[in-house]
């Protein structure tokens, strides 16, 4: 069986990452001190705050052949927030919600603070 793809009686379910990678997206810029996520240019090294249509851009799925997630997430963070307590907040609303949606579990989120800005 593909990776994503679970079975039921009436036939096979499979979840592209893509619906994965955008749902994850959504949830994160929800929580408290993140300002969006990030897309970052290896060639340059600049980081640009991606909008709301291209979340899953600043973020990696893996599916284990056993259905197990692992979501990297490339963030910015406001300023003056306490960068722990911001990740520690985004892992726990993220795995509780992308396991309930998907039916599959979140093993690793792995947050990688991009850059920081200041909110208006």
């Amino acid at each position: 069986m593909m990776k994503g793809s679970m079975s039921t009686d009436l036939g096979i379910i499979t979840v592209n990452p893509d619906v994965i990678s955008k749902y994850a997206g959504s949830v994160a810029v929800e929580c408290f001190g993140i300002v969006g996520m990030a897309a970052v240019n290896m060639k340059d090294g600049l980081v640009r705050l991606l909008k709301k249509e291209s979340l899953s851009h600043g973020i990696h799925v893996e599916i284990s052949d056993e259905n197990i997630l692992t979501l990297d997430f490339h963030v910015i963070v406001a300023y003056g927030v306490n960068i722990l307590s911001v990740s520690d907040n985004l892992m726990n609303n993220v795995k509780y919600k992308v396991e309930e949606f998907t039916g599959m579990t979140v093993e690793k989120i792995n947050i990688f603070v991009e850059g920081v800005r200041v909110i208006d």
